[in-house]
Parts: structure tokens; sequence; C-alpha cells
């Protein structure tokens, strides 16, 4: 029976090896991380979840809208908003909100998502565990495999990708991916101008401000704002050093008179691509795949549909 190795517990990875699954193929799935989720990724923090990396997603192609309506049956996922708002200048103008595509959020954290996905298509992870080396054959840490899916930002990938596998390499080459530090704060009681997210214009320290609260549906006094790719590049060595220039920042740009109750500095050195692939995925000619959600619009969706459809091209070259 064929045998195919994934590295990576995000989305992407998560959906590759459901649809290896369901074609009845063997899947080990190794992901670097405690819990899976990639960067959909949540934290408990005083009594309550909060999403510490991907603020949201949307769905348009109808295949994930699918999966997207059994979460909301199911109670997975709810409506968050169609609304954005944008803070701009040297005063932070809040503007009237945009209307957009309907976000969506889910009220046990994104990461509830990936283990909804893992768990009714049986896919078993193996946590705390992330690969060394691929090889030509392919080949995962000196163990053959028929095929090795990387699913992951494209410089991890390739830190695992041995010289040798040249054709894959190429794909990676000259893909930078730009870093985020996220802020998690927290207050006693709601002190800022109503909003469910602001896009932050021409501001040195943030670029992005949700508030967790709305995201959630619970009102509660927490907000998240994820930092500008400048900001966070000389600061990844000790991220929660950045906390209080990220407080300040934030409650610059939202009025806030009062320092927060608690905060929390979460690091994503690969959080965005720079250039992402028009691609979804992509196959080599010796059984490595790569994908993710540089694979197409940097999203949620992109990364579900990077992995699902990299999976069932692997299957019917399988069978």
């Amino acid at each position: 029976m064929a045998k195919v190795v994934v590295a990576g517990g995000g989305i992407a990875g998560i959906a590759c090896a459901s649809a290896l699954l369901a074609e009845g193929i063997t899947v080990d799935v190794r992901d670097r991380g405690r819990v899976i989720g990639g960067r959909m990724a949540s934290r408990w923090i005083d009594g309550r979840i909060v999403d510490s990396g991907a603020s949201y997603f949307t769905a348009t192609s109808p295949e994930f809208r699918e999966v997207v309506d059994d979460w909301f049956i199911r109670g997975l996922v709810r409506p968050w908003t169609h609304r954005m708002s944008v803070i701009s200048g040297p005063t932070a103008t809040l503007a009237e909100p945009r209307s957009g595509p309907l976000r969506y959020a889910a009220p046990r954290g994104l990461r509830s998502l990936v283990a909804d996905l893992a768990s009714r298509a049986g896919v078993q992870v193996t946590q705390s565990t992330p690969i060394r080396r691929v090889t030509p054959g392919p080949r995962v840490d000196d163990e053959a495999a028929d095929a090795v899916v990387l699913a992951m930002p494209d410089p991890q990938a390739l830190r695992h990708l041995d010289p040798a596998c040249t054709e894959e390499r190429a794909q990676l080459a000259g893909r930078p991916w730009s870093p985020v530090l996220a802020l998690l704060a927290g207050w006693p009681y709601r002190c800022w101008a109503p909003i469910d997210g602001a896009f932050v214009h021409d501001d040195d320290t943030i670029a992005w401000i949700a508030d967790d609260g709305r995201r959630r549906g619970d009102n509660a006094a927490v907000l998240v704002a994820h930092s500008t790719p400048d900001f966070a590049r000389p600061r990844l060595a000790d991220p929660a050093a950045a906390g209080p220039d990220l407080v300040a920042a934030l409650r610059r740009l939202l009025t806030i008179t009062m320092q927060p109750s608690w905060t929390y500095v979460q690091k994503w050195t690969f959080a965005r691509p720079d250039r992402p692939h028009e691609q979804p995925y992509y196959l080599s000619s010796s059984g490595i795949g790569l994908a993710g959600d540089g694979w197409g619009t940097p999203k949620i969706e992109s990364a579900w549909r990077s992995g699902t459809e990299l999976g069932r091209a692997l299957a019917a070259r399988l069978r």
C-alpha cells in the first residue's frame, strides 16, 4: 500500500491528508507544534480563547462553501462581518467601515476548524515531531516513502529540502515571506470606539486590528493587533520586549486611555508570502509536493484548496 509523509499540521497539510485517506492511501502526518493548526493558532488567556494567528476567513468557491456550511450547521463557525474600518493618517483617522466579502470567525478559535477536519477524516498527527531532511527518492530522514508533502511556508520547506532536490528547490527560490508580531491584549471593560476590525494605513508599528470580542461574539474586551513587517523584523529574537511599543501604538490608534490588564505577543517569522505562487500547488516528477497558503492568494481558503488539490493529484498518481 502506498505511503505518503505529510509534513505540516496546518489546514493545507490536514486537507491534503484528508484527500489521500479518502482514496485509501496511508498517510503519516508529522507536525513540529504541540497542537495542530499552524498559523490558524489560538491561545487560552484569561479564561477564553483568542486567535493569535490568522484573523478570519472567507469562502468563495462552491466546494469550500460546502465545508463552511457544514461548520456553520454544527456551530463551529459564525458569520463575523462584511464591513471593515480603515485607520489612516498622522491623526489616526477612523473612516467609515467599507463593505466587502463576508468574514467568518470560529467561537472556539480557528484552530478548532483544523482539528475538526482532522477528526472527521480520521487524520492522525504526530505532534512535536519535525522532519529534518527530504532527499531524492523521495526519502524523509533516510526513510523511504512513495511521496512527501511539505505543507508549510516556502522558506521552511527550503530548509528541509536537500540540495540534490533541485527541481523542488527551484520552485521555492526567491520567495521571501514577511514576519508579523501579534499583540493580544485584554482590558477590564470595553474602552474604544466600536469596530469589528480595522486595516491600518501609514503607521510604522501596526497594520491590522481585530476586536476579538466582536469577532468571537462574546463581546469580551480583547483586541488583537498585527504589526507591520518592518516593525517585526528586528524584534523577532525577543518578541515579548516589543509588547510595550505595540500597546502604545494600539492605544494611540484607538484612543484608549488605560493600560490593558494583560498582554501576550506571538511571533510569526513567516506570516505572509511576498510573492505568492500563481498555481495552487506543486508536485514534482519525483513525488515531492509543495502546498500551503503561499500557493495562490494568501488566505485560509487557498491553503485548504492547495492541500486538497495536491492530495487528489497524488492519489491519482499513486493509484
